[in-house]
């Protein structure tokens, strides 16, 4: 074997070897994602993301549903992608459910002063 077609088979053998360890690590992280973006699914659930945010909440669980299938097809790389984009989703459903519940407790609190200014009104009267 010449001296450079030792070294190219050297090179191709190692860049083999790197990618192979590359390609069965990929799982871990995969399912780390896949969990992370189901946590921050459930957890906007919690937050009452498909009363306030449906549309949102719908797509989370889709592209979980998604993510779960190319995890059992072990297409990691699209696993991962999926994963997140339904844990972005799921966070926007969850600020989108935070935020109309917020404006719920405001609007309620103005009813209160409201109903008491009318109140302390009537008893200056």
């Amino acid at each position: 074997m010449t001296p450079n077609l030792k070294r190219l088979t050297t090179v191709l053998l190692g860049s083999a070897v790197l990618l192979t360890a590359a390609c069965g690590n990929l799982k871990t992280p995969a399912t780390a994602d896949v969990a992370v973006s189901k946590a921050a699914v459930d957890n906007a659930a919690g937050a009452g993301a498909a009363e306030f945010a449906p549309v949102e909440m719908r797509a989370a669980r889709e592209k979980m549903a998604l993510a779960n299938k190319a995890m059992a097809a072990k297409d990691y790389k699209l696993a991962i992608d999926l994963a997140n984009q339904a844990q972005a989703d799921a966070k926007l459903a969850q600020g989108k459910a935070n935020s109309a519940k917020a404006q719920m407790a405001a609007d309620a609190l103005q009813d209160d002063i409201r109903v008491l200014r009318e109140e302390l009104e009537r008893a200056n009267k």
